[in-house]
């Protein structure tokens, strides 16, 4: 864990460099349940694949073990406070020593998907590519040159709809950005994340873990 500024005040997020000491950047956006252990556990395998990965803390250290609790959770953070502490979050890590490249990575579930558009669509100078796990939102993107990579479940009772999902690349499509979406039959929402044993697809999650670091590479390298 460290430390970064979020204009007065300091916040903290989840750092994991690659053995080889510099990467390209990617920021992970954790999804309602809080930086939990498996988007500490996401940073580390990027670092693996030799990115450089930080996952700010949105909820300032606190984790949900249930849906019920996940709302709560996100009830009680504002979304301005949010955008701050992510846009502080991409200064930092486009600032880090570690990193190569001139832009950044965007890797985010569920609301941080949501999250992640909004990065591209507010930061489009520094986002150079993003993935989008079971999320989507509006947006206008007139301004950014960021590929988009999307993976999405055949049953998505949580907000991701096919028609929303549609609805979304043929936005992203009409920015004049490329976009590449995918949906992976018989799933649900939260089919990558191993802890929600309810959803979880071993073989979708590791299909579309195959295909963000090919995306990555690709768009960052």
């Amino acid at each position: 864990m460290v430390e970064f500024a979020v204009g007065s005040r300091m916040a903290s997020g989840y750092l994991a460099t690659p053995a080889s000491g510099s990467g390209q950047g990617v920021i992970v956006l954790h999804a309602w349940w809080g930086l939990n252990d498996f988007f500490t556990t996401l940073c580390r395998r990027l670092a693996d694949a030799g990115f450089v990965a930080f996952a700010p803390d949105l909820y300032h250290g606190a984790v949900a073990a249930t849906i019920a609790e996940a709302k709560q959770l996100r009830s009680q953070v504002a979304r301005n406070s949010v955008n701050k502490a992510m846009s502080a979050a991409v200064a930092y890590l486009e600032q880090h020593p570690t990193i190569q490249g001139k832009s950044l990575g965007v890797v985010g579930f569920s609301l941080g998907a949501h999250c992640a558009l909004w990065l591209a669509d507010h930061l489009p100078k520094s986002i150079g590519a993003v993935v989008l796990y079971y999320g989507t939102s509006g947006g206008r993107f007139t301004k950014t040159h960021a590929a988009f990579l999307g993976h999405f479940a055949e049953h998505d009772t949580w907000g991701a709809s096919a028609h929303s999902v549609q609805a979304l690349e043929m936005r992203l499509r009409a920015a004049g950005c490329v976009a590449t979406f995918h949906t992976y039959p018989s799933t649900q929402h939260w089919f990558a994340e191993e802890d929600r044993p309810d959803a979880y697809d071993p073989e979708a999650a590791q299909l579309a873990w195959e295909r963000s670091l090919e995306f990555l590479h690709s768009h960052l390298g």
